[in-house]
């Protein structure tokens, strides 16, 4: 499985780890191996037995596969436990204790969708009206949905693979608007089938949110989700290069080296990809989210809608919503919900049951191999919650 297949965000060539400029090389194995993983805190009920995670995420970074990893699970009756291995930061040896930020790529797409679902409740967007409707002569196809973007069966590349961006170095602090990427992916060859990943679906569904706000999509997600939540990890990063506060490192791989690309305008990928956050966060996000707090029962029944997606661009048995996707468990019974992402540096995933069982993982390396281990981890622990 490719990183572009579970993320939808592209990734640069070997390349990029010779012309960087600034980056910190350093060996992947043996640099974090011997870590230990640490409890950073919990809230509710008595904690349930994470040895057998604490486990798992040893054997991840002790096997060199990450610099580290920060998982906060979450139940009705285990509460909530964030736990961290590895390193946060290897130049410094930093070590990783689970309640740092990291860019979190893709699942950004839940936010924004939960923003299109919001003003379709308040009669402000028409989930099955046309994109041309919002944005007249952006698209050649006049007849696209809105739900087709949100949903991935709109027909359009992703821009992220575009070879017009192949060079990272170049565009690393670059801005770029909604517009200009969007126009790219219609520079590129139309994909084949019924549903295809596309970080250009959610870059014109920002632009659709800024066409009827009056605000973009990073002003419309603060107000709308991270103040009324309180997510005090996530922030939108505009075109700030940094991550503030307390985050972990993120480590791009190439031939056997990791290269610290941590500094990033995140422009590139807007309202498919640009938000910072941690892993405790995007508990509370999901918990909000099926738990009906941040749309109405209409526009969540609309999200949990789903077809299936391609297991060439997404993980295996993964159906596709709206910013929101189902998977059966493997480990025993029932569906969890989610989404997972990351960008150069870092990976993510997020998952949730309707029962309240919720696992939200991040690590800061990409691309790596380890995606279907991080996936069967994920079900293994939700099945072991209660």
């Amino acid at each position: 499985m490719t990183a572009a297949a579970v993320l939808g965000l592209a990734v640069l060539p070997a390349s990029f780890a010779q012309a960087s400029t600034g980056s910190t090389a350093g060996s992947t194995a043996g640099s974090t191996a011997g870590s230990t993983a640490g409890k950073t805190g919990g809230t509710g009920a008595a904690r349930c037995d994470t040895a057998k995670l604490r486990q798992a995420m040893d054997k991840l970074v002790k096997a060199g596969d990450v610099p580290g990893i920060a998982i906060t699970v979450s139940s009705p009756d285990c509460g909530r436990t964030t736990l961290g291995s590895g390193l946060a930061d290897k130049k410094t040896g930093r070590k990783m204790r689970g309640e740092e930020r990291f860019r979190v790529g893709s699942t950004t797409k839940t936010f924004t969708a939960v923003v299109v679902l919001q003003l379709v409740g308040e009669g402000k967007i028409d989930l099955d009206g046309t994109v041309d409707s919002y944005l007249p002569g952006v698209l050649p196809d006049t007849t696209t949905t809105v739900r087709q973007l949100l949903q991935h069966t709109s027909g359009l590349a992703d821009y992220t693979t575009s070879k017009e961006f192949a060079d990272g170095e170049k565009n690393r602090f670059k801005h770029f608007e909604a517009a200009d990427l969007v126009a790219a992916a219609l520079r590129m060859p139309k994909p084949s089938g019924p549903w295809h990943y596309s970080t250009t679906n959610y870059a014109l569904a920002g632009m659709i949110v800024e066409k009827v706000t009056g605000h973009d999509i990073g002003h419309e997600i603060t107000r709308r989700i991270i103040k009324p939540l309180g997510l005090r990890g996530t922030i939108w990063p505009g075109d700030n290069a940094k991550i503030p506060g307390r985050h972990a490192r993120g480590y791009f791989s190439s031939e056997g080296e990791l290269y610290d690309v941590t500094e990033w305008n995140m422009s590139f990928t807007g309202a498919g990809g640009a938000l910072v956050s941690t892993p405790a966060d995007l508990t509370r996000f999901y918990a909000a989210l099926l738990g009906g707090k941040l749309v109405g029962k209409a526009e969540l029944a609309q999200m949990r809608t789903t077809v299936a997606a391609d297991p060439a661009r997404m993980w295996p048995g993964a159906q596709s919503g709206l910013g929101l996707y189902g998977t059966r468990l493997k480990h025993c019974r029932g569906t969890w919900w989610g989404h997972g992402g990351g960008f150069l540096g870092y990976r993510t995933l997020s998952a949730a049951t309707d029962d309240g069982r919720q696992v939200s993982l991040a690590v800061n390396r990409h691309p790596n191999e380890v995606t279907p281990q991080l996936l069967d981890l994920v079900d293994s622990t939700l099945c072991e919650l209660h």
